[in-house]
């Protein structure tokens, strides 16, 4: 998995500073660059209606990653969705008028990111509803992340392009090298300091969730660790 999301984030780096691939070199008319190399090797055969975007895992690659099928996890993520999505629709609008919000991961949640994997990822649906919900009801919807600040760009031109409402983006700052839970825990702790209350915080990882700053937490699968 960690080959996995190596290969990704060269990709997306090279491509959002516009430079090559480490160790690539002019192609010749017609030759497959490195870029292209490495994409296809970690996602698989590129989609011909996005060539931007690289094809789902193959069943051999889900395989060999010991992943469950992408139908597998398509119902995982639903079940908790579907809780999610019922008490958002109980608990907001707010009747006391206070600023509320919701707190969405990014990898392996609002993303695709291991199952439709390349430069941008489709939405995940349930998670995107639950976005919509919140947006109609009056929330704002935040996400908080570990990547780091130099994927900016490209991180809000995928959301915006999947179609998620989008109030504020957390990221892993320049030099911040505490934890994804240390990390997170703060991010979520300074929203609360903007007058905002946290109904739900939606992630696929422990260390999304714990550290408190949330009235509900809801936990997407993670296969015991194999998605970031």
């Amino acid at each position: 998995m960690r080959s996995l999301r190596r290969g990704v984030v060269v990709v997306a780096v090279a491509a959002f500073l516009g430079t090559a691939v480490p160790g690539a070199s002019v192609a010749a008319p017609g030759a497959v660059t490195v870029a292209e190399q490495v994409r296809t090797e970690v996602a698989g055969p590129v989609d011909p209606a996005d060539p931007t975007r690289p094809g789902p895992l193959t069943a051999q690659d889900v395989q060999a990653l010991a992943l469950p099928s992408y139908q597998q996890w398509v119902a995982d993520v639903t079940a908790v969705t579907d809780q999610a999505a019922a008490f958002l629709r109980t608990r907001l609008p707010d009747a006391s008028g206070a600023r509320t919000a919701i707190v969405l991961d990014i990898d392996n949640t609002a993303l695709q990111t291991s199952y439709r994997p390349g430069l941008t990822s489709p939405a995940t649906p349930g998670v995107l509803e639950l976005a919509r919900i919140a947006e109609d009801a009056g929330a704002d919807v935040f996400f908080v992340t570990a990547r780091p600040e130099i994927l900016r760009g490209q991180t809000v031109y995928n959301l915006d392009r999947a179609g998620y409402p989008r109030d504020g983006l957390y990221m892993r700052g320049w030099f911040d090298f505490r934890s994804d839970e240390a990390l997170k825990t703060a991010n979520r702790r300074a929203i609360e300091a903007r007058g905002y209350t946290i109904v739900a915080n939606i992630g696929n990882n422990v260390h999304d969730l714990v550290g408190g700053s949330a009235e509900r937490t809801f936990k997407l699968p993670d296969y015991d660790g194999q998605l970031s």
